[in-house]
């Protein structure tokens, strides 16, 4: 049986290139999401199932948390119930400062839009979280106490009702531009075996490199 060698000077250069080639298959790629355009459209208005956070300075009895029920009102103190389902995320805070400006003096008030998702996966906190809607989804991992050991942010995935909305997200998107609404999972998904391994495989493969590159000079 013929058994096929490398030319020394052929197997140096091998050797030479392999470093690179275990750095190269270390680099994990990111594929891109497709966002339906109609899905993001609808992340600019409120939704049944939204919250709002509001704040008013001295008047603790008027602030907190309060959400939108199925048919898109919200009851808020002092004010009643509004009907908020379709209002723009950017109009909300003017209806109701206006609203708030007829029945207080001077108000300091802020009020944010809130998205309630479910952020899970490979994160320390899993579970429901009031969301910004201007978060990115490293913001949205952060607040669930981030990314554990074996978490990936460069493999996140956007669930609506048992389905797949979008796979494969950088954790640079934001949350109104990818169509996120209430109700709907964040998945952190686990890092590759090669990716949790790869610092101790690179050096083992180096240093057998070496070692083989000092026998043949």
């Amino acid at each position: 049986m013929r058994i096929f060698t490398l030319p020394t000077s052929r197997l140096r250069e091998v050797l030479r290139l392999l470093p690179a080639l275990v750095v190269a298959l270390a680099t994990p790629t990111v594929a891109s999401a497709q966002i339906d355009p109609a899905d993001a459209a609808a992340a600019a208005a409120m939704m049944p199932g939204d919250g709002l956070q509001i704040q008013i300075w001295r008047e603790p009895d008027l602030s907190g948390e309060f959400v939108l029920n199925e048919n898109g009102d919200v009851t808020l103190p002092l004010l009643g119930t509004i009907h908020l389902a379709g209002v723009p995320l950017d109009e909300v805070r003017d209806l109701l400062m206006e609203r708030y400006l007829v029945e207080l003096k001077n108000p300091s008030i802020t009020i944010r839009p809130l998205r309630r998702i479910y952020v899970l996966g490979e994160v320390n906190r899993p579970g429901l979280q009031a969301l910004d809607p201007t978060l990115t989804l490293a913001g949205a991992v952060a607040i669930a106490g981030g990314a554990n050991p074996l978490g990936d942010l460069r493999n996140l995935t956007i669930v609506r009702e048992g389905e797949v909305l979008a796979a494969d997200l950088g954790p640079e998107i934001d949350l109104k531009s990818i169509g996120i609404q209430s109700g709907d999972q964040i998945f952190v998904g686990r890092r590759s075996w090669w990716e949790r391994n790869a610092p101790f495989v690179t050096s083992t493969v180096l240093g057998v490199a070496g070692i083989i590159v000092a026998i043949l000079r």
